[in-house]
């Protein structure tokens, strides 16, 4: 007897394998194969939970809803629901979930055709939590967060009032710049006239 598995594994962790995850359930959707929407791998489930999704193929004959424990290794599963009809993007089936044991499960949608073969749809890592803590989710590598600090634990930060300096006796005013401008005039033009009479004196010696 054939058989056809797609495993929607965990990925809820990291946005980017999500968002493939999504694309190829619109696939799905297009192709008309078995799919389940909701809920999808990794999501915490608690109390009653609904499974909406497409089991409608040529030559449907029935589909099932069941789930295992994400750790079983003998292959039981536990039914939730057998649809006689199929569903088109709408609800398969009700999973109370009070009334399994906290831990990761696998939920599966199987429907059998009329020639005897069937097709499975599988979403890994759904962790009920009905009775014990949520775990914290870990961030993927490369992605970080802005922690805000709460306005309570805010505090402000008092800072020194300024002291005027004193007076620096190497300062320069503008009224040194106007009297040393003046007094080098004066000893230019001095030079000049020291200069000139030089000239004169040797000149009239010759």
């Amino acid at each position: 007897m054939l058989d056809s598995t797609v495993v929607l594994p965990p990925v809820s962790m990291n946005p980017i394998l999500r968002l493939l995850l999504l694309l190829s359930i619109a696939g799905r959707l297009q192709s008309a194969a078995p799919v389940i929407l909701s809920p999808l791998p990794g999501e915490v489930l608690q109390g009653v939970v609904s499974v909406r999704g497409t089991s409608r193929m040529d030559e449907f004959a029935s589909a099932e809803i069941a789930f295992a424990y994400a750790s079983d290794t003998t292959g039981t599963w536990f039914r939730v629901l057998t649809l006689d009809q199929p569903v088109e993007q709408g609800l398969l089936a009700v999973w109370d979930t009070n009334g399994v044991t906290d831990g990761d499960y696998t939920l599966r949608l199987r429907v059998w055709l009329r020639d005897g073969s069937f097709k499975d749809f599988l979403v890994e890592g759904l962790r009920v939590r009905n009775y014990t803590p949520v775990e914290t989710p870990t961030m993927a590598p490369g992605i970080s967060t802005a922690t805000a600090v709460p306005p309570a634990l805010a505090t402000a930060t008092l800072l020194p009032t300024p002291t005027d300096l004193a007076p620096n006796p190497a300062a320069v005013q503008p009224g040194d710049l106007a009297r040393s401008a003046a007094l080098g005039g004066i000893l230019v033009i001095a030079a000049l006239g020291l200069l000139s009479a030089y000239l004169w004196f040797r000149w009239k010696r010759l």
